[in-house]
């Protein structure tokens, strides 16, 4: 697994999102863009995730950043977790894992010792130009929103 480091650009993925519609990172050029992957909506660890992100989103808005999270679960699942948990940002699916490997976060886990290929808990912050600002890999799920924020605030 060769994840993307900060200087590189950013694949020009096109995903679908939890309304179905593709949306693509470029749409954002002249925004921020924190393009978080995440293993599967509506588990602990993502859920704890998901709403730390949705209760700073008016400090993002501040600071220009649109949030926009990938899983491999497909458009549905997505739409649920949205509606279950309020969420106030685009998740997006990436069943092919397409993307995730574009990234370089699709790679061998290990967890409670089975061992699979799976989506690895990595977050972009992509600049106004479509450039890789940051990496964020080293995280607790419940403390990511306040790492992000933190950078940012600090940036």
């Amino acid at each position: 697994m060769q994840t993307l480091q900060a200087g590189a650009t950013a694949p020009d993925v096109t995903l679908l999102d939890q309304d179905n519609q593709p949306v693509s990172i470029t749409d954002f050029k002249g925004k921020k863009v924190l393009f978080y992957f995440y293993p599967k909506a509506m588990t602990p660890g993502c859920t704890v995730q998901a709403q730390g992100l949705r209760d700073i989103k008016a400090e993002l808005d501040d600071k220009g950043v649109v949030v926009l999270g990938v899983s491999i679960d497909p458009v549905k699942r997505l739409s649920k977790f949205i509606e279950r948990d309020q969420l106030n940002f685009t998740l997006l699916s990436d069943e092919d894992h397409a993307a995730a490997e574009q990234f370089g976060v699709w790679g061998e886990r290990k967890v409670m010792g089975r061992v699979y290929d799976g989506l690895h808990r990595i977050s972009f912050l992509i600049d106004e130009n479509g450039v890789i600002e940051h990496v964020f890999n080293k995280f607790k799920t419940k403390e990511h929103h306040q790492v992000v924020l933190d950078y940012l605030n600090n940036a």
